[in-house]
């Protein structure tokens, strides 16, 4: 298939977004699922037991710090993921993605280390995760919590997380139909947000506490 920067945001607009079977699979497909998943942003709450977590600052939290070395982490085969649908050629689409300002990383740090963090793909006011790892208890989920918080700040509309699992639900994620996915889709498109946007890590601080 024929796939280049400009068509997958062509058809992230339309509702359809690319992946590969595996990572050793050459071949990038489009997927139209019929139920997606969605983090309502203004409804996010954070749970107790994550709260105390942030509080330790044990992290520090970048973004856009190390595009390559997220995405290249996410497509990496763990026990817990034996295989994964990012390959290659998705590892380079994304990344000219980010050169050109439209994917973004958030990064965890421990020690001086990348530990954990996330990326996806920003379009008018929707924000479209693509995946996240972690190597420390908390990472992905703290850099989920300060990847909300730039939403609120920003005035992103939409966090789309594609599909759902057990983890995601227990992170406030809800499944949706596709109509309905493609009506929020339409109206966050008409409104431009700016994720490059510099805020300062006091606002974004804010923001966490008052979720």
């Amino acid at each position: 298939m024929n796939i280049n920067e400009e068509t997958i945001l062509k058809g992230y607009s339309l509702g359809i977004f690319p992946m590969s079977e595996s990572f050793d699979d050459p071949n990038v497909y489009w997927i139209n699922p019929k139920k997606r998943g969605v983090i309502p942003i203004n409804n996010f709450k954070i749970s107790k037991s994550l709260r105390k977590e942030i509080k330790k600052k044990k992290f520090k939290i970048t973004i856009n710090k190390n595009f390559n070395e997220i995405i290249t982490n996410c497509a990496k085969k763990t026990k817990k993921r034996p295989t994964t649908w990012i390959n290659k050629e998705i590892i380079k689409l994304y990344s000219n993605l980010h050169e050109i300002g439209h994917a973004h990383s958030i990064e965890a740090w421990f020690q001086n280390k990348l530990v954990g963090g996330l990326y996806g793909v920003s379009l008018g006011s929707a924000f479209f995760g693509e995946s996240m790892f972690s190597n420390i208890t908390n990472a992905s989920k703290i850099c989920l919590i300060y990847l909300i918080a730039n939403l609120k700040i920003k005035g992103f509309t939409l966090l789309d997380t594609q599909f759902i699992n057990s983890h995601l639900k227990k992170l406030g994620a809800i499944e949706i139909s596709r109509k309905k996915y493609l009506k929020m889709l339409g109206n966050s498109l008409k409104k431009n947000a700016n994720f490059n946007k510099k805020v300062s890590q006091s606002s974004i601080y804010d923001i966490i506490q008052s979720m």
